[in-house]
């Protein structure tokens, strides 16, 4: 049987065709390509986007931010020593990026000016880190990306 220059484009085009169908199905149904967006309510959280900004503008106007270190107890966020402890209020929140469901978020509950995050909490490798704080009447925001 002899094929002509018409017949072997209509086959080829047939076995593209059903190349790009094979893998668009499988990525579609395997489990392993499943990537979900950073947060579940990301459209509530990008109308947030403006505040978050504002807040981290307003953190740069204090004496001194927020630092951290990796200390054998886990993670130490340390906040500025002038400022009053009982009235700093707010949350922290660990993003894992490979993971999920390691995320958590804790509250703020300070001595000595410092939150320790407990080493049994944190799985080697990138962690981000948001403090969402008030003091005062005044929000503020810090961002770090660590590894852990």
């Amino acid at each position: 049987m002899k094929i002509n220059w018409g017949t072997a484009i209509v086959i080829a085009f047939v076995c593209f065709i059903a190349f790009i169908m094979y893998f668009v199905i499988s990525m579609s149904t395997d489990k392993k390509y499943d990537h979900d967006l950073v947060v579940e309510d990301y459209y509530q959280e990008e109308l947030k986007f403006q505040t978050d900004i504002d807040k981290e503008a307003h953190s740069k106007t204090l004496d001194t931010d927020i630092s951290w270190q990796k200390t054998s107890e886990g993670i130490k966020i340390n906040f500025p020593k002038n400022l009053d402890l009982k009235d700093i209020k707010g949350k922290v929140f660990l993003y894992r990026p490979s993971n999920k469901q390691f995320d958590f978020e804790i509250p703020i509950s300070l001595s000595n000016h410092n939150l320790l995050i407990p080493d049994k909490r944190l799985l080697g490798g990138r962690w981000n880190i948001k403090v969402d704080w008030k003091y005062n009447n005044n929000s503020y925001l810090y961002k770090t990306e660590i590894t852990y």
